[in-house]
């Protein structure tokens, strides 16, 4: 059975979630973070460190973008985001809402931006942002980003260069990590990056 998010007298239902992203706080630093509960209008995140109520914060969350907005409550292990969109944005956040709830209930495939491609050379070095390197295999790669098996696992949100292309971590895989590219490849470069 699917599902709606629906607005009663401008109030959307929250529904459950499991989506990872990184927030920043207003002094631009940044921490790695869980939605577990959302609607157009408030999330429920949990975080490693806490926020200052009333204090500005954006949230960038896999699948669902950029989200800014007011903590409004502060709860151990995380804190609630009002968010500050308009009437149109909240619209399109409770559409986006609905898919991945159904998709969830109805247990389809993930959506992928771009196709997936397997390198003829899957092994790699990824470099961090204070200059470790790492010997990585990519798992697969597409024009967007790439998932990568690793024994190590530096924390979403980590900047680093993949071979010549720079991205950041963006969630953990069962043996590695996705990496989503800074800029969106064209296939000439990601072939000749990668091949």
């Amino acid at each position: 059975m699917a599902f709606e998010i629906s607005s009663s007298e401008g109030e959307y239902s929250a529904v459950s979630v499991d989506i990872l992203g990184r927030f920043m706080r207003s002094d631009t630093s940044e921490y790695p973070c869980r939605i577990e509960e959302m609607s157009p209008g408030a999330v429920q995140v949990i975080a490693p460190v806490a926020p200052d109520i009333r204090e500005r914060i954006i949230v960038y969350a896999d699948h669902v973008g950029r989200l800014e907005g007011e903590v409004a409550e502060l709860f151990e292990g995380g804190f609630c985001l009002k968010t500050l969109a308009s009437e149109r944005r909240r619209e399109k956040l409770a559409a986006k809402l609905t898919w991945l709830t159904n998709r969830q209930l109805l247990n389809l495939p993930e959506d992928r931006r771009h196709e997936r491609v397997q390198p003829e050379n899957p092994f790699r070095d990824i470099v961090l942002d204070d200059g470790r390197r790492y010997k990585v295999k990519i798992i697969d790669l597409s024009l967007s980003g790439a998932a990568l098996q690793s024994k190590v696992r530096p924390v979403i949100g980590t900047s680093i260069t993949l071979g010549a292309m720079p991205g950041r971590i963006i969630r953990y895989l069962e043996d590695g990590f996705a990496v989503e590219f800074s800029s969106v490849l064209n296939e000439d470069s990601l072939h000749r990056l990668f091949r």
